[in-house]
């Protein structure tokens, strides 16, 4: 029997050598709230505590991968500093947890991946696409910066141009030119997404851990050197001053009015 792990809208689970994270607020598109955001953090070190895993697969059930953040929490007025600092650096806390753990990351991406699920998937190891998939990063149309350590993951995975595109511009990209960036490795037919998924961990778990974890973090060593991830702790600061700032409250609102339109 599978060892379980229960949290709000995040189910957690491991049996022999594959473990699997799975986002399960389908009606939703599987918004990455506060709560889910710590229970992703207590899941990586859940995993960690299970050795015997060697992969573990980030999903989310339904028509989307997740839509990133709720909107709605920009709607209204701000809300007490701290509980919002808290609440966003949640976020940099999961990325980073997810990034730490032992375990190789393979992220299943289907329908959706928005703003924070863009972060969330970036912050895997390896990510594989259903070619209908669509890549956006709003977060500068609702008058936000793109925190969670988002900028500097993108700028590791895809290069400084690329993420200066999709961050300031928010537009939307498909599953191919997302494999062109380097933002997935992998786009396969959305029938065959399940399958190549489930090859791909099978492959991974096959392997000798004593080869493929080390090469893990052989890999995370240097790209840190590269691009690092130390100054991320302060982006909650910038998203408050943001939350706060007129002009940014009125870019939020018209996004959200032009979502309300479609």
């Amino acid at each position: 029997m599978p060892a379980l792990h229960v949290t709000d809208h995040l189910l957690v689970e491991a049996e022999g050598p594959l473990g699997r994270l799975t986002l399960d607020r389908p009606e939703k598109l599987n918004p990455l709230s506060t709560s889910v955001l710590l229970g992703i953090e207590s899941a990586a070190r859940w995993f960690d505590e299970r050795p015997e895993v060697r992969v573990v697969v980030v999903s989310g059930t339904g028509r989307a991968f997740s839509a990133g953040a709720d909107l709605a929490a920009f709607a209204g007025p701000p809300a007490d500093g701290v509980a919002v600092r808290d609440a966003v650096d949640a976020g940099r806390r999961m990325a980073d947890a997810l990034e730490a753990m032992r375990a190789v990351t393979v992220a299943r991406i289907q329908g959706h991946c928005i703003g924070g699920g863009v972060v969330l998937a970036a912050a895997c190891d390896l990510r594989v696409a259903g070619a209908s998939a669509v890549f956006a990063i709003p977060e500068v149309d609702l008058g936000i910066p793109l925190s969670w350590g988002g900028v500097p993951r993108l700028v590791r995975e895809i290069g400084a141009p690329a993420t200066r595109d999709l961050v300031m511009t928010c537009r939307r990209v498909g599953a191919s030119e997302a494999r062109e960036l380097g933002l997935v490795q992998r786009v396969v037919d959305d029938d065959g997404l399940d399958d190549a998924v489930e090859t791909l961990a099978a492959q991974l778990a096959a392997r000798a851990p004593a080869a493929l974890l080390p090469t893990k973090r052989h890999v995370d060593a240097i790209t840190a050197q590269m691009v690092g991830l130390g100054r991320s702790w302060d982006e909650a600061d910038g998203f408050l001053t943001a939350l706060h700032d007129e002009d940014s409250r009125a870019a939020a609102a018209r996004y959200l009015e032009g979502l309300a339109r479609r």
